[in-house]
């Protein structure tokens, strides 16, 4: 099994998108990233703690390979948005990659170049070291699930488990 920490825009999305995918085992979210402790929701939405919202995406490689996750990573949002996505707007939205070491570190970086081939535009994901990845509250946890009609999750979180959906089909739960 492999993990990768990844950030782009509001966790709830990254994770309803990613439990689609088989193959993929667990997805948990969280904040990584900044400079206090054990942050809480409320406070990470200040923006004044440097943490971004992430998800931890535990996937067995042999059913989904780890270029293919990092593929829907960087087609379920857009990478050319600085500190936002779409109405999300802060350092806590920013789309960025926390590598565990060199070799993730290689697959992010050509993650990254092949993406650069489809997005007109620059690329502004960063690559940040591995700190401490804080779980989020439960409620948080597969949250789209729990609240499909919710508004948020209707208008921005299921477009892009469709898009995910649709561009990766061999890669989907039955």
């Amino acid at each position: 099994m492999r993990e990768f920490v990844i950030a782009g825009g509001c966790f709830w999305c990254l994770d309803a998108a990613y439990r689609v995918v088989d193959g993929v085992s667990d997805v948990v979210s969280g904040y990584i990233g900044g400079t206090t402790p054990n942050p809480s929701y409320e406070l990470v939405c200040t923006g004044t703690t440097g943490h971004a919202e992430a998800v931890k995406v535990v996937f067995d490689e042999t059913k989904v390979p780890e270029n293919v996750i990092l593929d829907m990573f960087f087609t379920m949002h857009d990478p050319r948005q600085l500190n936002r996505q779409g109405n999300d707007i802060g350092t806590q939205y920013r789309s960025a990659m926390f590598p565990a070491d060199d070799a993730q570190l290689e697959l992010f970086e050509a993650a990254m170049a092949r993406a650069s081939e489809w997005w007109e535009g620059d690329i502004v994901t960063t690559i940040e070291p591995l700190t401490e990845f804080w779980r989020a509250e439960d409620h948080h946890q597969d949250f789209f699930a729990h609240n499909p009609t919710q508004a948020y999750c209707m208008a921005v979180a299921a477009p892009k488990v469709s898009k995910i959906r649709a561009s990766f089909s061999q890669y989907i739960k039955a």
